[in-house]
């Protein structure tokens, strides 16, 4: 699948995107960063299962992170330097 501004075949345009990129990443950081806090503080109560669990979801926040990154890239270098709000 390649990595686009936004995926081929999509109804999106680039006046109505197809996904919000920035807040995709925005929440994509967030599911990390709580994930791996939560896993931690599992791990040191011995709730081992858990604790599994939450790192497996903070692994693939983390790569949903990185190919947004990658979209967000491809969108700059398809539309120039234009702004983007955190909705768009």
């Amino acid at each position: 699948m390649p990595i686009g501004a936004q995926p081929p075949g999509r109804r999106g345009t680039v006046g109505h995107p197809y996904s919000a990129l920035n807040l995709r990443l925005v929440l994509a950081l967030f599911g990390v960063v709580v994930c791996s806090v939560l896993a931690v503080l599992l791990w040191r109560g011995g709730w081992t299962l858990p604790a599994w669990l939450l790192a497996a979801w903070a692994l693939v926040a983390a790569v949903d992170a990185v190919v947004v990154q990658l979209r967000r890239r491809a969108r700059r270098r398809a539309e120039g330097d234009r702004h983007h709000s955190l909705f768009e």
